[in-house]
């Protein structure tokens, strides 16, 4: 128990002790770590839990990484993207449901210039002033960032998936570079965007001494934001046959960043409530904040396939925000209509 309260006091660990951290079996060592993690979540933020309106722009993209089901070498791939008027569309069904954070995310696809992109965001700055816009696009340059936030985008959420070069080369087609991929967040962050990484727990090759580089890293960026969720195959990738990651080892990151950060905005995400049952209230229970309820258009959910058997109804659906208010509701928590900014 020392190291969750060294963890606490001092929000990072050496390399050594975040992996006996991550590695311990002891059950009360376990329930400390989840039980300082929700004191500090409760005492930064209460019981509140952010909304995000996650609307999937587009299944395009340029890129070919191993473990993505919308890679471009996928050719089962049902394409589609959407257009201003359908993402607008999305906004505006969010809005009186109580959405105040629109999340647009999609693949690296080059439809969407700086001009479209830029376009979209003033237009939905403009409809509705007191919401945030989070955009989660992956790399672009320096330029583009800077165009997409003076624009009025607010946040940008960039998984840096591995702090480990050599595990991130297993993971993507040799042309990608781990080094612009962590000069993009770099880039994000001195832009002035709120800033969030993040990792896949499980991913293949990966190691306990890679997920103790990914909290150091953490730790020292100090991002904003941090999305981490399990790692689930998809059958039309190189990694169709290796196992999903661990629900349990995803929920006990979550509680060591909170330690870590305990101002961050750390999102409960739609993979681990699509991995387990009761999974995406697990992640509540263990010190994150936010949910991801998904605003996409029906007819497009199932095709934004990253992983197999993603949660896309029920209480995952924007439409059935009832449930998800009476299943946060359930285990202590409520959710607010509010930008959720971080509380610095």
């Amino acid at each position: 128990m020392h190291l969750v309260d060294k963890l606490e006091k001092n929000g990072i660990l050496e390399k050594n002790e975040f992996i006996e951290l991550l590695a311990c079996e002891d059950a009360e060592t376990i329930r400390y770590l989840k039980e300082r993690a929700v004191k500090v979540r409760k005492e930064k933020y209460g019981e509140d839990v952010y909304i995000r309106g996650l609307i999937e722009i587009s299944n395009f993209c340029k890129n070919d990484c191993f473990y993505c089901g919308i890679r471009k070498s996928n050719e089962k791939c049902d394409r589609y993207r959407l257009n201003k008027d359908e993402i607008l569309h999305c906004c505006r069904i969010g809005y009186p449901l109580g959405f105040r954070t629109f999340v647009l995310q999609g693949g690296e696809d080059n439809h969407y210039s700086d001009n479209v992109l830029c376009d979209i965001i003033k237009t939905i700055k403009t409809e509705f002033p007191d919401c945030a816009v989070t955009l989660s696009l992956g790399e672009r340059t320096k330029e583009s960032y800077q165009k997409l936030f003076d624009a009025g985008a607010d946040r940008y959420l960039l998984r840096h998936e591995t702090a480990n070069e050599k595990h991130y080369s297993k993971l993507h087609p040799q042309k990608m570079s781990y080094k612009n991929r962590f000069e993009c967040l770099e880039n994000l962050k001195s832009i002035g965007f709120q800033t969030g990484c993040g990792l896949m727990v499980g991913s293949p090759y990966q190691t306990i001494e890679n997920i103790a580089e990914d909290l150091i890293y953490i730790a020292e960026f100090k991002p904003h934001m941090v999305g981490v969720g399990p790692f689930i195959p998809h059958s039309d990738t190189p990694f169709r046959n290796e196992s999903a990651g661990s629900v349990e080892l995803t929920c006990r990151i979550l509680s060591i960043i909170r330690l870590m950060l305990p101002n961050v905005l750390l999102p409960s995400t739609t993979a681990l409530g699509s991995l387990e049952e009761g999974g995406r209230e697990k992640g509540i229970l263990c010190g994150a904040n936010v949910v991801m309820p998904n605003l996409s258009p029906e007819n497009v959910r199932d095709k934004y396939a990253l992983y197999n058997n993603k949660l896309s109804s029920g209480a995952e659906a924007a439409e059935s925000l009832e449930l998800l208010k009476k299943s946060i509701n359930n285990i202590g928590y409520k959710i607010v209509t509010s930008r959720g900014d971080v509380k610095i």
